[in-house]
């Protein structure tokens, strides 16, 4: 399998990733995106492209939610992802994915975590890593 197929297959996973850490369907795109730059650009092709790319993508989310910019911009009432209002890929399996997305206690907690431990809880117990 060639790096853009690899690539292809794993954007969901990705994007699940980024979003579920991020809130954002912008902020998740460019966070994918970004992985996307890195995978291409690695001089040696990983043994496990999913395990690299999801990687990339959880320390490129966690370096957005602590970079200066967000600090700035930081929202003082309660932090709730913004909505998803179309699946970007169309598939069923990942709309019904999504639309079973996180609960409200799960998003209290995650307001409550650090944006490393908010990633190390989305990779563990939503994602089996």
């Amino acid at each position: 399998m060639s790096r853009v197929e690899d690539f292809q297959e794993l954007r969901p996973l990705l994007f699940a990733i980024a979003y579920r850490i991020l809130g954002s369907v912008s902020e998740a795109e460019d966070a994918v995106q970004e992985a996307w730059l890195r995978y291409e650009g690695s001089p040696a092709q990983p043994e496990s492209p999913k395990a690299f790319l999801s990687a990339t993508v959880t320390r490129i989310s966690i370096d957005v939610l602590r970079s200066a910019r967000v600090r700035r911009e930081a929202y003082v009432g309660p932090w709730f992802p913004e909505p998803l209002l179309t699946d970007p890929y169309q598939d069923p399996e990942r709309s019904a994915e999504l639309s079973d997305s996180l609960s409200m206690a799960a998003l209290i907690l995650l307001e409550r975590l650090s944006p490393l431990e908010r990633a190390v809880f989305v990779l563990r117990e939503v994602f089996a890593f």
